[in-house]
């Protein structure tokens, strides 16, 4: 859906009914909440095994999220799988320039999923409109980055490093922690030039979380959806629907889109996922069900 046609859908952001999403050229209005498309473009994804690690498979497939209604598509050129061991600069520009250059001109807002402030940069001057940054512009270089363009940029927690982070991930307050370096994040962006227009922040599902802390995150998300930012929730196939259900990965769709269903209600403007058409439909079923035209 491209910006300025989107439907009424009632949640329980504390965001206004027209608060609004810039990323570059798109301006989202936040009434209901934003589908984002993961489209991994890398051979060791957890959800897809790296069936669209080539550039053409990957340009199809986020040419299917589109027509089964994304909002936003995520392009990514490197793992974050827990695990998941470093890639360098040139391979992740090898991977993910190519698919950008034949999708930044489609009538939606496409994000690159990277940490690398270079890689931002290329990414942006090829048409990104937004920067999906698991490590919240910690990297040197990477707040300029973002602040020297207009594109958007998601912030999200992270306890540790994908290579690392599910070894023994702790906290005294798991939602003071999450949602005070969350503030501290944005406060930093927004001091860079970056305006709160531009700001998306990520509790970060399953990035140095067990399954106790994914669950609390999951209950408490109001509490982050109080810092006024949109929240994007990324739930889609992970880990804690195989120890709740004991599915594969492949097997996780219901479970991940009753938890699209569980973060819309709670606050999340945004939710990314693999299954975009079952999540659309999902949602339209909500809309309806609360009685909204």
């Amino acid at each position: 859906m491209a910006s300025g046609n989107v439907m009424a859908l009632p949640h329980s952001s504390p965001l206004t009914p027209h608060a609004v999403l810039k990323l570059g050229r798109f301006s989202l209005t936040l009434e209901r909440p934003l589908i984002m498309g993961v489209v991994n473009v890398t051979p060791d994804s957890f959800s897809d095994g790296g069936r669209f690690f080539g550039t053409q498979q990957a340009v199809e497939y986020a040419r299917m999220l589109v027509e089964e209604g994304a909002d936003i598509l995520d392009i990514g050129g490197e793992s974050s799988r827990p695990g998941a061991e470093p890639v360098g600069l040139d391979e992740e520009l090898r991977r993910v320039m190519p698919v950008l250059d034949q999708l930044a001109q489609l009538p939606i807002p496409v994000s690159v999923d990277t940490c690398k402030p270079e890689v931002m940069r290329r990414a942006i001057a090829a048409g990104a409109a937004m920067v999906n940054d698991i490590n919240a512009l910690r990297e040197p270089g990477a707040l300029e980055a973002v602040a020297e363009s207009q594109a958007a940029v998601c912030l999200m927690h992270m306890q540790g490093e994908p290579r690392t982070m599910q070894q023994k991930p702790h906290y005294q307050d798991l939602l003071t922690e999450v949602t005070g370096f969350l503030a501290q994040r944005v406060d930093t962006a927004r001091q860079a030039g970056i305006a709160r227009e531009r700001i998306v922040i990520d509790p970060g599902f399953g990035f140095g979380k067990k399954t106790g802390h994914n669950l609390e995150l999951l209950r408490g998300l109001r509490r982050i959806a109080g810092l006024g930012q949109p929240v994007l929730v990324g739930l889609s196939r992970k880990s804690l629907f195989g120890k709740i259900t004991g599915k594969a990965v492949a097997d996780r769709v219901y479970a991940s889109v009753a938890a699209a269903l569980l973060a819309a209600e709670r606050g999340a403007a945004l939710v990314r996922v693999h299954d975009v058409a079952a999540t659309r439909d999902a949602l339209l079923v909500w809309k309806a069900v609360m009685g909204y035209e």
